[in-house]
């Protein structure tokens, strides 16, 4: 369990709209991790960040050394390789923590695109749909 690979996405209804976040997580001794979240109501970017701090806080709440997250937001991976600088306000935060929990592990993190990410993708999908 000392490699986790995650697959995150963040989805809404509208954007802002009703949100919710899918990650899927292996690497865990007891087979793959599904977490589906609602997450309230929120814009596409606030999700998909939503869905990394969960990744890289089940990874760091397991101790785990490494972890490589895929993301199919452009956003949040330039964002958090230091290839865009965050400047937006709503983002700035969320942004600060999940590069704070980053540095408890060796993290990594690249694109995908949406159709390679679509485990994720139905699970924000599900969770958004069942409070929407």
């Amino acid at each position: 369990m000392s490699e986790l690979v995650a697959y995150v996405d963040g989805g809404c209804l509208g954007n802002p709209g009703p949100s919710g976040i899918g990650v899927v997580i292996n690497g865990c001794a007891s087979g793959p991790v599904r977490i589906a979240k609602w997450i309230g109501h929120q814009d596409n970017n606030v999700a998909e960040y939503a869905a990394l701090m969960e990744a890289l806080q089940y990874a760091v709440s397991l101790k785990a050394q490494k972890l490589h997250v895929y993301s199919d937001s452009e956003v949040v991976v330039r964002q958090m390789t230091g290839e865009y600088t965050c400047r937006s306000p709503r983002l700035y935060s969320l942004h600060w923590t999940c590069r704070k929990l980053a540095r408890s592990l060796t993290f990594s993190i690249s694109h995908v695109p949406r159709e390679s990410n679509a485990e994720a993708n139905g699970l924000a999908q599900s969770a958004l749909r069942r409070k929407a």
